[in-house]
């Protein structure tokens, strides 16, 4: 645990140190997010976060490398290495986009690249659990199934990332449950608990940790579709890399706690459920209107968070809440499934529902 909390710290210093360097260059370069309709901020704010955000990653996975324990685990260095390379394919495209607004089919052209690059390096999904076996994936599923978990990553995290703090947040939140996961899954079972999963969520908490001190409203900087592009793939492919890593077989030996052979599927979505869902929604809402689901409008969750009266801080904080009660109640329930397990997961839903909207129904009791 003390190579994880230092890989962790060393992803976070650098972030935070190069951040301001980033925040300089995009002023430099003109990559400025401008004021328009569907944003929230009144003033224009440098982009380039990702950057900073990238060599922080590339840090922590160097110094990784070269520390006895994880460096000892060929498979780990590999599947590191390949998620850092296309990260930064993925992160360059981003670049590319706060500077000179690329079209849509740019933007898919350069997160399929960077997908292609991670399955070339054979990190794939291999194998989906079923309610009575596990599925072994052949050649072509497997690769699509990746290129397209990677896809809807990728665009959901850079959907909500509307808010200052808020995609940093909530990935930092989601990371954070997933990393839990894997390493109370390696430890309970005893398996290796040096997996490309641990490595990775940890390092994605430390860059999310060390750059929201520039993003939290009012934020200095924005980490731009560089870093939300690069957040979702991280997300993905952490989930990605520990299903070739585990071994199935051992996952359905849990007896009654049968759950945690889906976890490594489901904990993804779990995770990721409100940018999912804020995915999904605005599919919906942008075809029923006759548009394309990349075409932007003004009616995402954190925008009916401000709608509900939320202030800006305030609504950041309730969608991390949700992020946190959504992923860490399924990571409980998975690994100690019980009536207290559940009970603690409806709880905190209860509480974030109440803090979401029941200050509506008290404004109107004292107005009335």
């Amino acid at each position: 645990m003390r190579v994880y909390l230092m890989v962790l710290l060393i992803a976070a210093a650098v972030t935070y140190l190069l951040s301001g360097l980033a925040r300089r260059l995009a002023f430099r370069y003109n990559a400025v997010a401008m004021v328009r309709d569907r944003d929230v901020h009144t003033r224009p704010i440098p982009y380039f976060g990702g950057i900073s955000m990238w060599f922080g990653l590339t840090a922590s996975l160097l110094v990784a490398s070269t520390l006895p324990w994880l460096g000892g685990f060929p498979q780990v260095t590999h599947d590191a290495q390949a998620v850092l390379i296309a990260g930064g394919v993925i992160c360059a495209v981003g670049v590319l986009d706060d500077m000179y607004d690329l079209n849509a089919l740019a933007k898919i052209a350069g997160q399929l690249l960077a997908a292609g690059i991670v399955v070339l390096y054979g990190v794939k999904v291999y194998w989906i659990p079923l309610p009575d076996r596990i599925v072994s994936l052949d050649d072509g599923t497997s690769i699509v199934v990746t290129m397209v978990l990677i896809f809807v990553a990728v665009n959901a995290i850079n959907l909500i990332d509307g808010l200052d703090g808020l995609a940093a947040g909530v990935v930092a939140i989601g990371s954070s449950a997933f990393f839990s996961y894997a390493w109370l899954l390696s430890y309970e079972q005893e398996l290796v608990r040096a997996t490309t999963a641990s490595l990775i969520t940890v390092a994605t908490v430390g860059i999310c940790l060390g750059f929201l001190p520039y993003n939290i409203h009012p934020a200095k900087m924005f980490m731009g579709d560089s870093g939300s592009m690069l957040l979702g793939f991280l997300m993905a492919t952490s989930a990605i890399s520990l299903t070739g890593q585990l071994d199935p077989s051992k996952l359905t030996d849990f007896g009654a706690n049968a759950l945690a052979a889906y976890l490594p599927l489901l904990l993804p979505l779990a995770v990721m459920a409100l940018p999912a869902l804020d995915l999904v929604l605005a599919y919906v809402r942008r075809t029923l209107a006759g548009k394309l689901w990349f075409q932007a409008d003004k009616k995402h969750l954190h925008h009916r968070m401000l709608s509900l009266g939320h202030s800006h801080g305030r609504a950041v904080m309730l969608l991390w809440l949700w992020s946190a009660v959504v992923s860490y109640g399924v990571v409980l329930i998975g690994l100690s499934p019980s009536v207290y397990t559940v009970g603690a997961l409806v709880v905190g839903l209860m509480v974030a529902a109440y803090l979401t909207w029941g200050h509506r129904g008290v404004k109107k009791l004292k107005n009335g």
